[in-house]
């Protein structure tokens, strides 16, 4: 049985099955719903159900609670329709998605930033380009048909610079698929690819001043929207705000350093969380979301856009809405790990 789902206030509408979340009935159609983990597993995805019966399959406490989803707040990843169906989702706009493709892809580059942090170029195929918006990502299909999710590092325009797409990928010790990319993969070799996806991207009728907020690789997706801004003299006033556990883990913060450097609305402040006597870290130090805390007693003007470990993404998303932040000027992308889902 087929439902009609409607999302407001933009007004865009998609069909969905009973037997098929509406999360993915949504990117089957093209509706860029929010989302992240797409397993029940980050909260992403939580939106209200202003009408409509949905069946919740099972999900993680820390996405949904049992509070959240007594105020008619649900998981688009895990509801299934029972009924024709009306959404509030703000965050979803009238702009076309681009077209998902499965595709193989080349291994045209691997270099090693860090001990534990690999950048791999994938060369795609030529007949057709491959667009998305900055800050989106592709999902590796391994043979086993497991997925595995990765941000492109590099704004689409660049891909003839780059010789295709960047992802900053951070191994996983024990992990099927970083073990294998930090192990044995070799340049050359064919992987296949779906994507575009995800909502986590620019909104580009603001002109409110910018946040964006990373831990580790979570920099990649936001590298990439600072270069679609490049690319489009987009010049909104943007703080990054970079963290890791010690300053190897800001593992382009060189070219970051020089990229803001170079643009007087660009301002960027790393933050090392456990900094050792022997790496002379003279930085700012604590959590990366404490520092944009202590730095702004009011966040109601601005845009926050935030990536990186589970744990960063939802302190910031509480703490920034307790100091001023409107929830639905708060965009993520949580990277949740195989591991995270597994716990679900």
């Amino acid at each position: 049985m087929t439902f009609n789902i409607t999302v407001e206030p933009s007004q865009r509408q998609f069909q969905a099955d009973a037997d098929e979340s509406l999360l993915l009935a949504a990117i089957r159609q093209g509706i860029g719903l929010p989302y992240g983990c797409k397993d029940g597993a980050c909260g992403s995805c939580k939106c209200r159900l202003v009408s409509g019966e949905v069946h919740m399959e099972p999900h993680q406490e820390k996405a949904l609670s049992a509070s959240e989803a007594e105020q008619g707040l649900i998981l688009t990843c895990r509801a299934q329709p029972r009924s024709d169906i009306v959404l509030e989702s703000k965050q979803v706009t009238s702009e076309d998605a681009f077209p998902i493709r499965k595709m193989p892809a080349r291994v045209a580059k691997l270099e090693r930033l860090t001990h534990d942090v690999m950048r791999m170029v994938l060369q795609l195929p030529a007949a057709e380009a491959f667009n998305y918006h900055a800050g989106q990502y592709v999902e590796f299909i391994l043979r086993d048909g497991d997925r595995r999710s990765y941000s492109m590092g590099n704004a689409a325009h660049t891909q003839a610079e780059t010789g295709g797409i960047e992802l900053h990928l951070r191994h996983m010790p024990g992990g099927k698929f970083t073990d294998a990319v930090f192990n044995d993969l070799k340049e050359k070799a064919i992987l296949r690819l779906e994507g575009p996806f995800g909502s986590f991207y620019l909104r580009e009728d603001s002109e409110r001043p910018l946040i964006f907020l990373a831990s580790g690789t979570g920099f990649a997706p936001i590298k990439a929207i600072l270069e679609h801004m490049d690319s489009q003299q987009i010049q909104r006033p943007a703080r990054i705000y970079w963290g890791g556990r010690r300053p190897q883990d800001l593992y382009m913060h060189d070219w970051l350093q020089s990229h803001c450097d170079s643009r007087a609305h660009f301002e960027y402040i790393p933050v090392v969380s456990d900094a050792a006597p022997e790496d002379g870290w003279t930085g700012r130090t604590g959590f990366v979301h404490q520092a944009v805390l202590d730095d702004h007693a009011d966040l109601s003007a601005f845009d926050v856009y935030a990536c990186g470990a589970p744990i960063v993404i939802e302190s910031a998303r509480r703490d920034f809405v307790n100091q001023g932040l409107d929830i639905d000027r708060f965009y993520a992308d949580s990277f949740t790990s195989a591991a995270d889902q597994a716990s679900n």
